[in-house]
């Protein structure tokens, strides 16, 4: 089995989560265009429910497969990554036994009393079949990440997305002429025949390349995997806490909204409408970066591990150092984009720019939320995940309550939620990274920081005067198209300049990479 680096399983990630993002959203702008504001905000009602259950159905368990059997794999020790295995498998098996039927028992008591929108029982209920096919998928994807082969898990999530697609706009028209309730089941159970998918495709791979037999033995396996359950619980059992709090958080979040836009004296449609704009618009487009984010966090975890296995604190520290700064710069580009070009985004994918006031009111505070994501790895991968689950939990506690106390206000309603997601994110982000520093002997380069800000700073100014002077004046998508080239082209010069990003790391890029980098100079440190 290939085992790639730190860097290369990265960007396989990053390639991988671009391509599976952008067809997610073509995913959201199909289900917006047929079933509308109230489609999408029923569907998104839903949607936590499904992540809570996945939460709950991991048990944590991926990240305590990736980190366990990387450092198994270290030592060469085959027998302990087959007991990892088999007794992930149990664990998330008995559990997806349990909670199946907990979700179609439960789903008439949420849809009628705490969404206030009864329509949402038919998504609900169409969570239920995704429970043990997570169940398996999320152990195979926990052991190649543990192996650091990105390229199975990277090539599932696309081929989930392909099938997603390929079945949302077919089952979306199919059942909305019953309803748009049904659409949104509909769109549901597209994403459940994606997941069947992509579990399919991981087994096949792991039946391919494995080299430990699963079936032989596999109840004596289990009997006899006592220090592997041990070790896995107790890595999983606080990562599943710090999940758990943020999928609970999150579960709650549309019944909290619901019920203070309704003491705000708004409608139950026209809140599940806002809540949509919102949650399906909005936050989606905002959270399209932290793929990168997404696949830095994935390669930490064993790649800190290893490390850690190996007595190399300067290697922590250096892939700590780089995960931030990769972090750092795409995040920062990201928000410039986002605030800048707001509205014509919003017009141009949705049809009408309404959810552009949250995009801008959010942007610029997402950058701490693409960094969350690296330092609650490394809190992982340092066995610290019980203090990213208090950090979690303050956050989440923090969100809650200004949710209500904002959005009760007549003139606040929906924009109080997203001020009280943002601070909440700001606070997990500032308590993971002071908790980080506490463990790591972390170097701060404040240079690095203010030619970020610096970067970020005339990128934005530039790209809104071209856009606002001339650039709009060439039509919707040819205008956005080059508001967004101009300023991606002319924060990538002010890095290079600021030398922000290294040859090695843009030599890595599929395609252009080996090109590009020439023309950057070599930068010649240790720790970079």
């Amino acid at each position: 089995m290939s085992k790639q680096t730190f860097l290369k399983g990265t960007i396989i990630l990053i390639a991988a989560g671009l391509i599976t993002r952008v067809l997610g959203f073509i995913n959201r702008i199909v289900l917006a265009r047929f079933a509308g504001q109230e489609g999408v905000g029923l569907y998104m009602m839903a949607v936590p429910t499904l992540v809570l259950i996945i939460t709950i159905t991991q048990f944590g368990l991926p990240v305590a497969i990736s980190k366990l059997v990387a450092e198994a794999d270290a030592q060469g020790d085959q027998r302990r990554i087959k007991k990892i295995l088999v007794v992930s498998l149990a664990i998330t098996g008995t559990l997806s036994l349990l909670f199946t039927p907990v979700i179609l028992l439960a789903a008439p008591f949420l849809s009628q009393h705490l969404f206030t929108d009864e329509r949402t029982l038919y998504p609900l209920m169409t969570v239920a079949p995704v429970v043990p096919i997570v169940a398996i998928s999320s152990v195979l994807r926990g052991y190649f990440q543990g192996k650091q082969n990105m390229k199975p898990a990277a090539y599932s999530q696309v081929l989930e997305q392909v099938v997603r697609i390929s079945l949302i706009a077919v089952f979306t028209a199919a059942f909305l002429p019953y309803g748009v309730e049904y659409a949104a089941a509909g769109a549901m159970l597209s994403a459940v025949i994606g997941e069947l998918v992509s579990l399919l495709y991981l087994f096949f791979m792991f039946k391919f390349k494995k080299k430990i037999g699963i079936r032989k033995n596999f109840f004596q396996s289990v009997k006899a995997g006592r220090d592997a359950f041990k070790d896995l619980l107790a890595i999983a059992i606080p990562t599943t806490g710090s999940r758990l709090i943020g999928s609970l958080s999150w579960f709650f979040e549309p019944i909290v909204v619901a019920q203070s836009l309704a003491i705000a004296g708004i409608g139950a449609a026209a809140a599940t409408s806002q809540y949509g704009e919102l949650a399906g618009y909005a936050l989606p487009l905002l959270m399209l970066p932290s793929f990168i984010t997404f696949s830095l966090s994935t390669s930490l975890v064993p790649a800190i591990s290893e490390a850690i296995a190996q007595k190399k604190k300067k290697l922590v520290e250096h892939r700590l150092r780089q995960a931030l700064r990769l972090s750092l710069v795409t995040g920062g580009l990201a928000a410039v984009a986002l605030y800048v070009f707001a509205v014509p985004l919003m017009s141009v994918m949705y049809g009408n720019a309404d959810a552009a006031i949250f995009v801008k009111l959010m942007a610029p505070f997402f950058i701490f939320y693409y960094i969350q994501g690296p330092l609650q790895a490394v809190l992982q991968a340092l066995n610290l995940a019980r203090a990213a689950m208090m950090n979690s939990l303050i956050g989440a506690a923090v969100k809650t309550a200004l949710i209500f106390a904002l959005s009760t206000r007549p003139e606040m309603g929906i924009k109080g939620a997203a001020l009280a997601i943002v601070i909440g994110m700001v606070a997990v982000t500032l308590l993971h990274l002071a908790t980080v520093i506490k463990v790591v002997a972390l170097t701060i380069y404040v240079k690095e920081y203010l030619f970020s800000a610096a970067a970020m700073g005339i990128a934005g100014i530039a790209a809104h005067y071209a856009y606002q002077s001339w650039l709009s004046k060439l039509g919707s998508i040819p205008g956005l198209l080059a508001g967004l080239a101009l300023c991606s082209l002319l924060y990538f010069i002010l890095l290079l300049q600021f030398r922000l990003v290294v040859q090695e790391e843009v030599k890595r890029i599929p395609v252009i990479g080996p090109s590009l980098s020439r023309w950057i100079p070599v930068i010649h440190s240790k720790h970079r």
